[in-house]
C-alpha cells in the first residue's frame, strides 16, 4: 500500500525581516528529515511542496539528503494560513497571554468557531483545501509509489483532526506540539486512506536533541 509522508518544513526566520526563510536550524533540520527519509526506503516517492519559501526550501534540501532526483511538484493548496492575519483578527492583547502560542491557541480556537472566517476564508474551507490535495494526491499513486509532502502545521492537523474525527480542541491541540521537520505517516489503503503515525520526530532525539523546534 502506498505511503505519505507529510512533513513539516523546518524552522522559519521569526525574528528576521522576512520570515517565509529557513533559519539556520531550519535547514540542518531539513538535512536531517532527508536522511530520515532516505533510511525509510520509500518507493520511487512523489515529492511534492506548497508554494511558500520556507516549503519549498525544505523539499529541496530534503531531496538532496534523502538522494530523491524527481522534480519537486508545487501545489498552493498544501499552503500555511497567514497567521498573521489570523493573529490581527482574532488575537487579544499579547499581555493577556502567557505566551505567543497561548495567542496562537486562542486565535485558532476562534477562527474555527467563526463561520465568516479571516480574510474571507473559513477554517472549514481552508481544511477543504487541504484534504482536496491530499485526495488528488493519493489517487495518483500506484501501489508500487509513495509520496512525501512537505507543508505546515495547519494543513498537517486539518488533515489528521479530520482523519481521526477529532473536535476543534483537539486539533489545536494537534497544532500546538508539531515539531518543524517532523513526519506525519498515511497509508492508503483499499478502504481509504489512514493516520499510520503523527508528529514522528525521532530523528531530532539523542545527539540530534538539539534539532528539535516547534516555532
Amino acid at each position: 500500500m502506498p505511503l505519505i509522508c507529510l512533513v513539516r518544513h523546518g524552522q522559519a526566520s521569526a525574528a528576521a525581516q522576512d520570515y517565509d526563510v529557513l533559519s539556520d536550524l531550519g535547514r540542518a533540520q531539513a538535512a536531517a528529515v532527508g536522511q530520515e527519509l532516505a533510511r525509510r526506503r520509500l518507493r520511487d516517492p512523489h515529492i511534492v511542496s506548497g508554494t511558500l519559501t520556507r516549503q519549498r526550501d525544505t523539499a529541496r534540501l530534503l531531496a538532496e539528503a534523502a538522494g530523491f532526483t524527481q522534480q519537486v511538484r508545487e501545489d498552493a493548496r498544501w499552503n500555511e494560513y497567514d497567521h498573521g492575519a489570523l493573529l490581527s483578527r482574532y488575537a487579544e492583547p499579547p499581555r493577556s497571554a502567557r505566551s505567543v502560542q497561548e495567542l496562537i491557541d486562542r486565535a485558532l480556537s476562534a477562527w474555527m468557531a467563526d463561520p465568516a472566517g479571516t480574510d474571507g476564508e473559513s477554517w472549514a474551507e481552508f481544511a477543504r483545501t487541504s484534504a482536496a490535495a491530499l485526495a488528488e494526491l493519493t489517487a495518483s499513486l500506484d501501489r508500487g509509489r509513495d509520496a512525501v509532502v512537505v507543508t505546515s502545521a495547519g494543513p498537517l492537523s486539518a488533515l489528521c483532526g479530520a482523519l481521526l474525527s477529532l473536535p476543534a480542541k483537539s486539533v489545536v491541540a494537534l497544532h500546538r506540539v508539531a515539531v518543524n521537520a517532523s513526519v506525519s505517516t498515511l497509508v492508503v489503503g483499499a478502504s481509504g486512506t489512514g493516520l499510520l503515525t503523527f508528529n514522528e520526530h525521532a530523528h531530532f532525539t539523542g545527539d540530534r536533541s538539539h534539532l528539535r523546534s516547534y516555532r
